[in-house]
């Protein structure tokens, strides 16, 4: 019997919908989250960014696990959601409950291995999240599952008002680290309370045999993989803290949440569609994955770069500008990581598109491998360079490991990336000249707002200039010329 056609059309319009919501709601929460993080920046010392990263290197590591991979399980199961929501509901409920246990009781060994036992009570609180996100899990993959991106968009940003409110309060009153804690608590169970709301599936607890072997051995893998990017991650708190100290790691954090806007941002807003809009496109025909791939790549890099580039090449002076001279040492760590943050954005699309596919072992040897090479890199980059050998290391195993075994990946689970090589050419070729233009221009003056203002500017309109064909800049323009004479008219 021949599988009916896939409306890959159809698909398409629904995964762009989704995106748009998608972006809508994780760029209005990134702009709240820069704000923020400019106020506790002025309210907070260094040392308590540093104890609230150790606490974050925990909790992130354990949201990736906490579920047991089910949430991606859910997004990709072919048949009918109500079959599933019972048995998924009660091992969602197991896993995070046991995992909220276990870090409570491991807390103080963590904090004392990352230097800073002072910081066991935050991680006890921050690690609470963790237990309310993995019960809202299946109804969060419910969701995602019909691209109802909207409610998840209003939810987070509802939970981020929340969140805001809060963590400032606390700062202000002098919390220290427990206002990061606090807030963010707060602001899980908001967001959590709308899901359920809003996704309207029914509360059954339930257990089928059969259901949960297919869920787990679906999921298992995926919440492996995902698990070690974290490890490879956080970990790096863990080992800038124990060797370079607290204040120094809050200097670490600084950067690597100002490198992390572009992941936070574009990387969560199409990872919340990804996964759903490759595994409808691997259920029928190979050929309609591989040519979603090829179509999804280049478009991701070419608006990628223009904003990793000024970023990295003006990361001294934009630490400055937005956070004040205090805060200079995390300007060159953040050059570096902003390197890492496109291979992060890479390799985390790369495993999205493994798992739509359902290979969800190749995501697992795919990451680590990663964790394999950067975990010793680390080490000896934190004890030769301090912080910004860390990055340095960061940056170096993410080019030149993470990078060939995603492409190995995808390769081997079938997909065509043959036909990509010349699409990347003309951005790769912008960026590499919006990267010289940035350097001479930053030169002009020492002053940090006119090096952004004027520097990045011209970093921006030399990439454009490459990146858009002629051709395209002339259909823009015969497209303008005729809107404008229709308006005169």
């Amino acid at each position: 019997m021949t599988a009916p056609a896939i409306d890959t059309e159809s698909i398409g319009r629904e995964a762009g919908r989704g995106l748009k919501w998608s972006l809508l709601g994780t760029t209005a929460t990134k702009i709240g989250s820069f704000a923020m993080g400019l106020v506790l920046a002025r309210l907070l010392a260094p040392a308590d960014f540093g104890i609230y990263a150790i606490a974050l290197a925990a909790t992130q590591f354990v949201m990736h696990i906490k579920d047991a991979g089910l949430m991606s399980a859910i997004v990709q199961w072919r048949g009918k959601l109500e079959d599933i929501a019972p048995t998924a509901t009660t091992l969602t409920a197991v896993f995070s409950t046991g995992i909220y246990a276990l870090l409570w009781f491991a807390a103080p060994l963590f904090a004392s291995l990352a230097g800073s036992p002072e910081a066991t009570p935050v991680v006890r609180m921050l690690t609470l999240i963790v237990l309310i996100d993995g019960l809202a899990s299946v109804r969060s993959a419910a969701l995602m599952r019909s691209f109802q991106q909207n409610r998840l968009a209003v939810a987070n940003m509802a939970g981020f008002l929340v969140n805001a409110g809060l963590g400032i309060s606390l700062a202000a009153t002098g919390a220290g680290a427990f206002s990061f804690a606090g807030g963010q608590v707060a602001g899980v169970f908001v967001t959590a309370a709308l899901v359920w709301i809003w996704a309207r599936v029914p509360l059954q607890v339930g257990f089928d045999r059969s259901i949960a072997r297919r869920l787990m051995r679906f999921g298992i893998p995926v919440a492996a993989s995902l698990g070690l990017e974290a490890l490879v991650i956080n970990i790096t708190f863990v080992i800038v803290g124990r060797g370079a100290g607290t204040t120094e790691l809050g200097y670490f954090l600084l950067a690597f949440n100002v490198s992390s806007w572009v992941q936070g941002t574009v990387g969560t807003a199409i990872r919340y569609v990804s996964v759903a809009g490759f595994s409808r496109l691997a259920e029928h025909e190979p050929d309609s994955l591989s040519a979603g791939v090829q179509r999804s790549i280049p478009l991701l890099v070419t608006g990628l770069l223009p904003v990793a580039v000024p970023m990295a090449v003006l990361a001294s002076p934009l630490v400055s500008f937005l956070y004040g001279e205090q805060w200079t040492a995390a300007g060159p760590v953040l050059r570096f990581l902003m390197i890492l943050t496109v291979t992060r954005m890479l390799m985390s699309f790369a495993g999205d598109i493994l798992v739509g596919a359902g290979a969800t072992l190749a995501t697992l040897w795919m990451n680590l491998g990663w964790a394999a090479a950067v975990i010793p890199s680390l080490i000896v980059g934190t004890r030769l360079g301090g912080i910004i050998g860390a990055a340095a290391a960061h940056a170096t195993v993410g080019l030149l490991v993470a990078i060939p075994l995603s492409l190995l990946a995808l390769h081997r689970a079938g997909i065509r990336l043959a036909p990509i090589a010349p699409t990347l050419g003309r951005p790769l070729l912008a960026g590499a000249l919006a990267v010289g233009v940035t350097l001479a221009v930053s030169q002009v003056t020492s002053a940090p707002v006119l090096q952004l203002c004027l520097a990045g500017s011209a970093g921006l309109l030399t990439y454009g200039a490459f990146v858009v064909p002629i051709d395209q800049l002339r259909r823009w323009n015969a497209a303008i010329r005729r809107r404008t004479a229709h308006a005169v008219d």
